[in-house]
């Protein structure tokens, strides 16, 4: 008969922190949340750390390289997903390295020959009312102009009227030249009353758009994840299909970090993957892998190579694995045990492993608790999906907004390389669902309010870094009662 492992299958919401003694200089502006997420040797430091423990998941719903150049500016990073071709993926990391603060890469662009239908469903998709109008409708190709919502009146323009008809042409429009600063191109803004910049080639190939309204927000973030270059760090998606093609075209780009995509990740596929890269690259390519629940799929990984490694099966939002396949583990029961195994780990090689949570996260304090169970950082999905940087579309639903959300494993996305065993099959059943997730605005500003959340979590438990809340805090098991304890109970709501 199969193995039994007698201990309970727990989720998050089953644990709460104690707390400890919070001392005077245990402030919220005092919490260091930088950590690892790359190996390294016992007396060294690790080559790339985060400055917040966030990461957004290798999904077509979550990771392009706006999600990824938000989050960066923040401290997290992105690992932009690898459902696509090589050379779109490649060319996200590329537009994440290429990106300064406060130069744009225009995500709103048309031809001349586009119509006002067009302008409004472009507008209406990405929220931008200004388009550059390209030679070839992309964002660095011939500038020939530009529409703003003042060029057109709904009301009497037909829909099928060329852009070229009402756009403001290339030859009346003020520019800035490649190599300007950012204070420069917002002098010539204020000094022409303008909304926004241009900046074009020695071709007038369109480089980079700079916007009025962005300039009290172009100023440095301390937290920022930036290379040696001062450019932004991203992380890239992989397979364990394509990799001898994939892994060189997004090193090429600049990809600072690989993760390979799966949803089991025990597997001698993923250890052929990261030896393939190492043997190629050595420790020049970082490469995380995943995903596992016990120790044993850790120290598989871990002796196959892998820079850190991802924990969860089926604890995602969208995720219907252990539904479908009967297989997978409570996030926290997990992390717990996969925790052990990488301290058992660094205690017997002197090489530390970081491991992500990925999966589970349903309120913000199951990010501390994650944490505090020996997660480095956690990988969420639905989190980063409801922000406006995210990739998908804001819809109108009932009495407000949602935006679109869905598996890697859904019908819509068909990522058979994350689910596939081998062999020519492919994927033949669904593991994750499609969605809609409340939209939550502005990431700035969503996360600013998580990050506050946990600082104060790990005052609470006299913690003033990730280290120190693992190594005392706290963890007791909750009751069914204690759960609706937790909450409002007892009373009458106002808003309801």
């Amino acid at each position: 008969m199969a193995k039994i492992v007698n201990e309970p299958s727990r989720t998050f919401g089953e644990y709460l922190l104690l707390p400890n003694l919070t001392t005077k200089d245990c402030i919220v502006e005092n919490v260091d949340l930088s950590t690892p997420i790359c190996r390294y040797k016992k007396g060294e430091e690790p080559e790339l750390k985060l400055n917040i423990p966030f990461s957004s998941a290798v999904m077509q719903s979550v990771s392009d390289n706006n999600m990824a150049i938000s989050l960066a500016k923040n401290g997290g990073i992105s690992f932009i997903y690898c459902s696509q071709s090589i050379e779109s993926e490649a060319e996200m990391i590329r537009k994440v390295k290429k990106y300064k603060a406060g130069f744009v890469i225009s995500d709103s662009n048309l031809t001349p020959d586009n119509t006002l239908q067009d302008v409004l469903e472009l507008k209406e998709k990405t929220g931008h009312s200004t388009m550059a109008i390209t030679e070839d409708g992309s964002s660095d190709g011939k500038l020939l102009g530009i529409v703003t919502s003042r060029d057109y009146r709904i009301t009497r323009d037909s829909l099928d009227k060329k852009v070229k008809e009402f756009m403001t042409p290339g030859e009346s429009l003020i520019v800035g030249h490649e190599g300007i600063t950012l204070s420069e191109a917002n002098d010539i803004i204020w000094q022409h009353k303008l909304n926004s910049l241009p900046i074009i080639d020695d071709n007038f190939n369109l480089v980079y758009m700079v916007f009025r309204k962005d300039y009290s927000e172009d100023k440095d973030n301390p937290r920022s994840l930036l290379d040696k270059q001062k450019r932004y760090i991203v992380g890239a998606g992989i397979n364990s299909r394509d990799y001898k093609e994939r892994v060189p075209a997004l090193v090429e780009a600049g990809a600072d970090i690989l993760c390979i995509d799966s949803s089991e990740g025990f597997s001698e596929w993923q250890s052929d993957t990261i030896k393939w890269i190492k043997g190629k690259y050595g420790d020049k390519v970082k490469v995380g892998a995943g995903n596992v629940v016990e120790k044993d799929g850790f120290n598989y990984l871990a002796d196959s190579g892998a820079d850190f490694i991802k924990i969860g099966i089926g604890g995602g939002s969208i995720c219907i694995t252990r539904e479908q396949k009967g297989i997978g583990r409570g996030q926290a029961s997990a992390v717990l045990d996969v925790a052990k195994a990488r301290d058992e780990y660094y205690e017997k090689n002197g090489i530390y492993v970081p491991i992500c949570s990925d999966g589970g996260i349903v309120l913000d304090y199951h990010i501390t608790l994650a944490l505090a169970m020996g997660a480095d950082f956690v990988m969420l999905g639905r989190y980063f999906a409801g922000f406006d940087e995210s990739p998908t579309a804001k819809i109108k639903y009932g009495n407000g907004y949602v935006k679109e959300y869905w598996g890697e494993g859904s019908n819509r996305a068909r990522n058979w390389a994350r689910y596939d065993l081998g062999g020519k099959a492919g994927l033949q059943f669904e593991e994750g669902v499609d969605s809609y997730v409340p939209y939550a605005g502005k990431l700035d500003d969503g996360l600013g309010s998580t990050l506050h959340k946990i600082k104060s979590t790990m005052c609470n438990c006299g913690a003033k870094s990730i280290k120190q809340l693992q190594q005392d805090g706290r963890l007791v098991v909750v009751s069914s009662t204690s759960l609706t304890e937790g909450g409002a109970h007892d009373v009458i709501l106002k808003n309801q």
